[in-house]
């Protein structure tokens, strides 16, 4: 009785996806010797040359203080810089970072695949799209 209060609870059951995803995530992304929010942090970026950090954490569904500590881990470890901007801080890649770029998209490459092979690249690809909506919605109630 209890297992199918567990399998019909939303929070039970996304919990459990994150737990199983994270652990497949963290093997692919550790080649990067990075965790994949860094790693994913380190892609925005790439992606954005000259990103603020408010754009940073509206892009990665981050608070603000979460992305000052990345942020600051990154910039500690020389693979990021930061650069005032008038009142906005813009965060660049340095040299360092950009030689992970190719194995951080192989790495992202390489987890998609895995799981695309587990569950279909069709289904993967619609979970992910319907995950995203639910989210953006559930996000919106305060």
């Amino acid at each position: 009785m209890l297992n199918s209060y567990l399998e019909e609870c939303l929070y039970f059951t996304a919990s459990r996806l994150t737990r199983v995803v994270t652990r497949m995530a963290e093997d692919e992304f550790s080649k990067t010797g990075l965790s994949p929010t860094y790693a994913f942090l380190m892609m925005a970026v790439f992606d954005k040359e000259g990103i603020t950090q408010k754009e940073l954490g509206e892009t990665l569904h981050l608070q603000p203080s979460t992305v000052t500590r990345l942020i600051e881990k990154l910039v500690n470890k020389g693979l990021i810089e930061k650069k005032l901007d008038g009142r906005l801080t813009r965060i660049y890649s340095k040299d360092k970072g950009r030689e992970l770029e190719e194995l951080i998209y192989e790495s992202w490459d390489s987890l998609r695949d895995k799981y695309n092979e587990i569950i279909g690249e069709k289904e993967g690809d619609e979970l992910t799209l319907h995950l995203s909506k639910i989210s953006k919605k559930l996000e919106k109630i305060k």
